[in-house]
């Protein structure tokens, strides 16, 4: 969830408490119905089709009758709303980067503003991506709950410190039971039926998480969710971009139940960033060939907003476990991250796509205090606005590839 300095911060959190504490009490754990591992790959999300889901780093492709399902969809909504073109296909990636997220928030406010901002086919998200993608997936009607979400939290909205015994039991060492709340405030049923609308007309909404006993990615159809029609589909959504926030250690991890081989378990999962820090589709899955699969040719536009930097962040470390573990993580998922940014150029060549990325530039220079410093986020959101509102100026390749 976390990107440079945001991450650097609670990594402290966490190894400062490790430190404080007898780690044999807090690593014992409680015991887990956990799911085998013949069966993981069959594991089905209690009472939900196996349509809600897929591995993220599949090689296999879409069941036909999916893209089948997707093909009619289009087709329909195209014929009663003449603004979708069946020839055309616009995604937006979001990134992590905890409250950077507000730089993300900022670029799709001022891109509505400059009356340049496409409507979506597709949004991906993962951890403070996930929570923005819901609002960018339904449209400029909703920036308004967008820019009120990232501009006036701080830390004590995000989460809170816990007592020793709260941590042996949960496994972390915050509470997030303030962003639990955040996230009844706003995403709201009349957002998860909007959703639905959406999914019916063949659009897409994906976010991702981390499932810790896999060791694997997990792309979850959150339109095929909302549409259930069950009457938990709420509570599992909003479990799901919890679960795509979950920083190991520092958040408690989501515990999805899951029926394999007509039998219950459970599934651990945590922050999406812990296995992919951006994603578009399934590893196995081309666009072109869901093309040749549809019958359709269409021109595609690839958006992803980064919200981080894909520049290295100089600053002294002290000579602390705390200091260097923290920035030694910091280090690694920024790392991952430019990766991630390169694996969907070459996606997109291969595919054909448009390929368009944006970073928090260079020269912000704004400070963050603490993990949401609501200071640091009112400046980088104000950033990103006036990037949107002037033209998004995207970068046609990932840093430091020479064109």
């Amino acid at each position: 969830m976390m990107f440079g300095s945001r991450l650097a911060v609670l990594a402290r959190v966490l190894i400062s408490s490790l430190a404080a504490i007898s780690l044999s009490a807090c690593l014992q754990g409680e015991p887990r119905n956990g799911v085998p591992k013949d069966l993981a790959t069959i594991a089905l999300v209690q009472g939900y089709p196996v349509d809600i889901r897929i591995w993220g780093d599949t090689q296999l492709s879409i069941p036909p009758e999916r893209l089948v399902q997707l093909r009619q969809q289009r087709i329909a909504a195209a014929k009663v709303d003449p603004t979708i073109d069946l020839g055309e296909i616009n995604a937006l990636t979001l990134s992590g980067g905890g409250s950077s997220g507000a730089f993300g928030a900022g670029i799709l406010t001022g891109w509505t503003e400059a009356g340049t901002r496409p409507r979506f086919d597709i949004v991906t998200g993962i951890s403070t991506g996930a929570l923005i993608a819901p609002f960018a997936f339904l449209g400029s009607t909703y920036d308004k709950q967008l820019t009120e979400a990232f501009t006036t939290v701080s830390d004590k909205d995000i989460f809170k410190r816990i007592g020793i015994g709260s941590i042996i039991s949960t496994a972390a060492f915050t509470s997030n039971e303030p962003l639990r709340k955040m996230l009844d405030k706003y995403i709201t049923d009349e957002v998860i039926a909007q959703v639905a609308v959406e999914y019916g007309k063949g659009r897409r909404l994906l976010i991702g998480t981390s499932n810790l006993d896999a060791d694997r990615p997990v792309i979850w159809n959150m339109g095929a969710i909302a549409s259930s029609g069950r009457p938990d589909r709420a509570k599992l959504f909003k479990e799901v971009i919890l679960a795509s926030t979950s920083i190991p250690g520092v958040f408690p991890p989501i515990h999805f139940t899951v029926d394999a081989d007509g039998k219950t378990y459970e599934e651990m999962h945590v922050d999406g960033g812990v296995t992919t820090e951006v994603f578009l589709m399934p590893a196995g899955l081309s666009l072109k060939t869901v093309d040749r699969k549809l019958g359709m040719r269409t021109k595609s536009r690839l958006y992803v907003i980064r919200n981080g930097r894909t520049t290295p962040e100089y600053s002294v470390t002290k000579a602390t476990l705390p200091a260097i573990a923290g920035k030694a993580i910091g280090s690694l998922i920024d790392t991952q991250a430019v990766g991630d940014l390169y694996r969907l150029y070459v996606i997109a060549k291969r595919d054909g796509i448009d390929y368009n990325v944006i970073d928090i530039p260079a020269d912000f220079n704004v400070e963050s205090k603490s993990p949401f410093d609501n200071n640091y986020m009112r400046a980088l959101y104000a950033r990103g606005l006036a990037l949107g509102q002037g033209g998004v100026p995207w970068k046609k390749a990932p840093p430091g590839y020479l064109q």
